[in-house]
């Protein structure tokens, strides 16, 4: 099933059911009329939305043409955003650029930060950037979004409360990251708004790509129209979806519509190296603060800036046949 909220004018948006091949949609008001209605209420309310779906794909019910650029993010708002660190990989890379190193604990206790979720971004809105000395960078995730969850959750229950799967760029400042960080309080500044993909999925959607709670597919990141990250989400993972999930309610509950991200997808090259850019056979990077760290290692200063007004990226994904799974996050950097 695949369900995504269009702009109607409210700050909720309108809840419509999405065929599976992206091009129609049905208004599901008369069974939950925003998403977060539906999760609040999941247990009764998904399978009358699995109804409907399978209606929207047999045709059998009045739809209208899906347009991602009506989408908001799934979820305009929620009550709750967490970004993980699935991928130490990147973690290495960008504490090596600000000459830190990864503890221990990192390998087997996973990084996590509270994001702003008063106020996402639509997956076709564009990045506002006050100052390009902030140092803009795309960060190409997958995110889950869970119903209720209890505190002590194990990691096993945890992935029968993920519900619906999504895209996001995750919009880093670099530029202000080493100042809030040393302050010892973390990420406020430095995190403006994300946005997410078009449409989100239920697990059931990706067949055999989900699999131990990760999407084994690649994420599909462009800049500037050229491809810059073909990362593979299902590789490299030091941590599944569902262990941060679980990692999320070790002290509290979580609230249904809870929404948590993978951190940047990143892969190793085949050596256990950095890994090569796209344009030079490799898989490239989801972000631009990797590839700046690889240039410095390599060169001695990096030479990749961070994105500016004017500059573009999209990130998206596709199933074996080639067909787009979320839709597709396309924003440009315009000034604020």
């Amino acid at each position: 099933m695949k369900l995504a909220t269009l702009n109607d004018g409210t700050r909720d948006g309108k809840l419509v059911v999405v065929s599976t091949d992206l091009t129609r949609c049905c208004a599901a008001g008369y069974i939950a009329p925003t998403l977060q209605y539906a999760l609040d209420n999941w247990a009764r309310v998904a399978p009358e939305l699995e109804v409907l779906a399978r209606d929207v794909e047999h045709e059998a019910v009045p739809c209208e043409r899906f347009h991602e650029r009506q989408a908001h993010s799934p979820l305009p708002r929620a009550y709750q955003w967490a970004d993980g660190s699935a991928y130490i990989n990147h973690v290495e890379l960008v504490r090596k650029a600000r000459n830190a190193e990864v503890p221990d604990s990192f390998y087997h206790d996973p990084l996590m930060y509270q994001g702003g979720s008063d106020n996402f971004l639509p997956p076709r809105a564009d990045i506002p950037l006050g100052d390009p000395a902030w140092g803009c960078d795309m960060e190409g995730e997958v995110a889950v979004v869970t119903d209720d969850v209890p505190m002590g959750v194990s990691v096993e229950d945890a992935a029968g409360h993920i519900k619906l799967i999504m895209l996001v760029n995750d919009v880093s400042l670099r530029g202000l990251i080493p100042g809030e960080l040393a302050k010892g309080f973390g990420f406020f500044q430095s995190k403006p708004a994300s946005a997410f993909s078009p449409v989100a999925v239920t697990p059931d959607e990706l067949g055999e790509a989900w699999a131990d709670s990760l999407i084994h597919l690649p994420l599909m990141v462009d800049y500037n129209g050229e491809p810059f990250g073909r990362a593979q989400a299902g590789k490299d993972a030091t941590f599944n979806m569902a262990q941060l999930v679980a990692h999320a309610a070790k002290t509290r509950s979580l609230g249904a519509g809870t929404i948590i991200g993978s951190g940047t997808v990143s892969n190793k090259g085949p050596e256990g190296d950095p890994g090569k850019p796209v344009a030079d056979g490799g898989l490239g990077y989801s972000c631009i603060a990797e590839i700046r760290m690889i240039e410095t290692i390599r060169d001695g200063e990096a030479k990749t800036r961070f994105m500016r007004a004017g500059d573009t990226v999209k990130i998206e994904m596709r199933d074996a046949a080639n067909h787009s799974i979320f839709g597709a996050i396309e924003q440009e950097v315009v000034e604020a």
